[in-house]
């Protein structure tokens, strides 16, 4: 009989398995890119052969590779673009990097246009959100900018001139064109398919600056022990993308993980909009099984509202502005048939739910089309910042998974005086981001950071989770103490539960038979304190049992 003997054997470690059968270990048998065996390093001695690779970590610390459970780096690449506003509050400094920006792009490579990305709406607690506040700012050239959340934008007169926005128009989904009282246009663009006229019209990266970028966006990913990641936009073309980043579509199937280009494992939804007329969602479902080497797809992505803080979030009671009482969908039955398409036709399902309404009514609509796909999937909601208790209840006792981002409360303040909080009001403002709540009762969890809405690395996400206030800043506020996270549970939320809300049960867990998908540290993530994960080194990620990064510090 012919021995079995490992490619690789990690030794000296203090792993943390995630797996509740055998907790910790201090060496990992690696074979084909899978585990072959966990324990102690004697044990293990016996796996080693004439070519198998010894590997002495010295003490450092090993973890399941983290996955992030919602992130947008094909549609980041597009939106990304031009100034990173994060972290810019004042006024002033903003229309200063606009006059900056303006001055640079003129006459460049760019085509004029000032773009700019990653604002917070508390710029414009005083200065009004219009295309005249911009238009001496941005010295005649087009400028198209886009706030955090990825649903709100702010056009210049160039902008709005040169793509044909001239008032109002309707749309099948709550897009708007804000416009004034005498029905010309503000500048201010409500989600995709309003902005979308303008981008239109903006330059765009060629086929190779797109795939250059991706890799680039991807690869870093790896900094802060990210193997993996759910990727909640797209299209065909997306999917056409990952092929020729992946690079082995034609390879034999159990030749590709070992040769493929992408540096992580994906999992890519398509979105479906309302409108999407017989031909197209034919299309969108013909793609179900499509895979390659690293990436899958089988997922579609729904909205069902907007964003509180311009008061598109769909909730059972109107904000304090008197809004936040409409579907995304302008025929909200259109919603649930939609549900109902995909579900019947296999598809795992990820519903963006903001909201308290728009998160029953994603509830609703998933039981009445059955709760998981047909590979076993459970169906997904993501964000999920305020939900209603009758609605946590439900979540629990039908196992949809609760898909949350506990750092983006960074735009939050104490006062409660940000865009969000205060047009829920205090008491509701309360129920913010209910993730503590959600493990209590049992509900399915997994944690992302929704890039570029917030930042990649893990270890802030992992930091927010355990702490709901601002990572190296003990002074500042805590949201809702009753609701961090203990650094187990947030580690979990990288990785056996991300794993498991996508579908995967040989990923998240250092155990026989998963895939060798890990990332060694320095130290512990779950013993350092929450604020020191920032500056905890990643000495080496590795995907598929290969080391692809090594000595990333913060």
């Amino acid at each position: 009989m012919q021995r079995i003997f490992a490619d690789t054997i990690l030794v000296g470690a203090r792993v943390i398995t995630l797996n509740p059968r055998q907790p910790v270990a201090e060496a990992i048998a690696i074979r084909g890119g899978r585990i072959l065996a966990v324990g102690d390093a004697a044990t293990l001695a016996e796996l080693r052969g004439p070519a198998t690779t010894v590997d002495d970590l010295r003490g450092a610390s090993v973890t399941p590779g983290l996955i992030d459970a919602h992130m947008h780096p094909i549609q980041g690449v597009e939106l990304a673009v031009g100034i990173d506003f994060g972290g810019v509050r004042d006024p002033e400094r903003f229309l200063e990097l606009l006059r900056a920006e303006a001055a640079r792009v003129a006459g460049g490579t760019a085509g004029g246009w000032v773009r700019g990305w990653n604002i917070d709406y508390d710029v414009f607690s005083t200065l009004p959100m219009t295309a005249a506040a911009i238009d001496d700012a941005t010295a005649g050239a087009p400028a198209f900018l886009l706030f955090f959340d990825g649903h709100t934008a702010l056009a210049n007169s160039e902008a709005l001139r040169r793509s044909g926005i001239t008032g109002a128009r309707t749309f099948g989904d709550t897009s708007e064109i804000v416009v004034d009282e005498s029905g010309r246009p503000t500048g201010a663009l409500r989600e995709d398919s309003a902005f979308d006229i303008v981008l239109r019209t903006a330059p765009e990266y060629t086929r190779e600056e797109t795939l250059e970028r991706v890799r680039e966006i991807l690869g870093g990913l790896t900094a802060s022990g990210i193997t993996g990641g759910c990727i909640m936009d797209g299209n065909p073309g997306t999917l056409d993308l990952l092929d020729e980043l992946d690079g082995e579509a034609s390879a034999a199937p159990d030749d590709r993980d070992a040769r493929s280009l992408l540096p992580v494992r994906i999992v890519s939804a398509m979105a479906h909009n309302p409108g999407y007329d017989e031909e197209r969602t034919q299309h969108h479902l013909a793609q179900r099984d499509r895979r390659g080497g690293r990436w899958r797809g089988g997922l579609v992505k729904l909205f069902n509202d907007g964003v509180i803080d311009t008061g598109t979030g769909w909730l059972y009671e109107p904000d304090t502005h008197g809004e936040g009482l409409h579907s995304f969908w302008a025929d909200p039955d259109e919603f649930e048939r939609v549900v109902a398409r995909y579900s019947a036709a296999g598809f795992q399902i990820a519903t963006h739910a903001i909201g308290d309404r728009a998160i029953g009514t994603t509830i609703d609509a998933y039981l009445k089309a059955g709760v998981q796909s047909a590979q076993g999937a459970p169906h997904r909601i993501e964000h999920l910042e305020l939900l209603a208790d009758r609605d946590l209840a439900r979540l629990a006792q039908t196992g949809i998974t609760a898909s949350v981002q506990p750092l983006h409360m960074q735009w939050r303040k104490a006062d409660g005086s940000d865009f969000w909080a205060e047009r829920l009001g205090p008491e509701r403002a309360a129920l913010g981001w209910r993730v503590r709540d959600m493990i209590d009762a049992g509900a399915p969890v997994a944690l992302g950071s929704d890039w570029p809405v917030a930042q990649t690395d893990a270890r802030i996400g992992l930091a927010w989770a355990r702490l709901r206030r601002e990572p190296g800043n003990p002074d500042a506020p805590v949201f809702e103490p009753d609701q961090v996270l203990t650094p187990y549970e947030a580690l979990q939320g990288y990785t056996v539960w991300a794993a498991l809300a996508q579908g995967d049960h040989d990923l998240g867990v250092i155990a026989p038979g998963y895939r060798a998908d890990l990332v060694v540290w320095a130290d512990s993530p779950i013993a350092v304190g929450a604020d020191d994960l920032l500056d905890l080194p990643v000495l080496t990620t590795i995907v598929d049992g290969r080391p692809l990064t090594a000595a990333s510090a913060a």
